[in-house]
């Protein structure tokens, strides 16, 4: 397990976390999936903590994807309501530890309570400069995309925009995370290896780690070896090891 004195300076700039296992932990422990939610909430808390305290500057999390739509009812209810009290709890963690919460998503399709908790927090940690924690809610990446390419297309048409002008830096504009960089280092817990729509545009150049940990036993040590591992490759962008060197 690595701790906080291995860590070297390389600490990844922006770290995305699908946070996966949830329900079996449940089923292994005879619970129901409400249940390893709620567990999974412990998880969120050691690792917000573990990035603010090495200096992470930008952590996403995948907390409802727009498949996630699709769920039973009750469980979907279920997450909203652990949404919303997990946002009152730890409104005084993200105040002292100077942390923003931004989300992206869709949020309209948000039920009212959820939103307006969600919108109240933003608005309460917005001058917080230590890190910032994004939670995708109601997000898909595949969905960011086409209302991107439909806001770029509408202003082409209305001669806003040349489209011989369209480049990586107007695409970044008109996605959900335009105030945030690209993503370093992407962890997924459950032992799938799978991207599942998740910021497909943000990861071009990101480093996948993948742990058989579920979520909710996921801890900050858990953290810390993911960004170890980060930490040993290297990162060529396209260019040769003797080029970096």
């Amino acid at each position: 397990m690595a701790t906080t004195q291995e860590l070297n300076t390389n600490i990844p700039k922006h770290i995305a976390i699908i946070m996966d296992g949830n329900g079996r932990w449940a089923k292994k422990q005879g619970f129901i999936r409400a249940i390893g939610h709620e567990n999974g909430t412990k998880a969120v808390k050691q690792v917000v903590k573990g990035c603010a305290e090495i200096g992470v500057q930008h952590l996403t999390l995948y907390a409802f994807s727009t498949e996630n739509w699709n769920r039973p009812k009750l469980e979907i209810k279920a997450l909203m309501k652990i949404l919303v009290n997990s946002l009152k709890k730890e409104l005084q963690t993200f105040q002292e530890n100077k942390i923003k919460l931004n989300t992206i998503g869709n949020l309209d399709a948000l039920p009212g309570s959820a939103r307006k908790e969600l919108l109240e927090v933003i608005e309460k940690t917005k001058n917080n400069t230590h890190m910032t924690l994004t939670l995708a809610l109601s997000y898909g990446s595949r969905e960011e995309l086409v209302k991107t390419i439909q806001e770029i297309s509408n202003k082409v048409k209305n001669n806003v925009i040349s489209p011989h002008l369209i480049n990586e830096t107007v695409i970044n504009e008109h996605l959900y995370t335009r105030n945030l960089p690209d993503v370093d280092l992407l962890i997924r817990t459950s032992g799938e290896q799978r991207i599942s729509n998740f910021l497909l545009w943000q990861i071009a150049y990101a480093e996948l780690y993948f742990t058989h940990i579920l979520w909710p036993d996921f801890k900050k040590t858990d953290l810390f070896d993911a960004i170890l591992d980060y930490q040993k490759r290297e990162r060529r962008f396209g260019k040769t090891s003797e080029q970096l060197s």
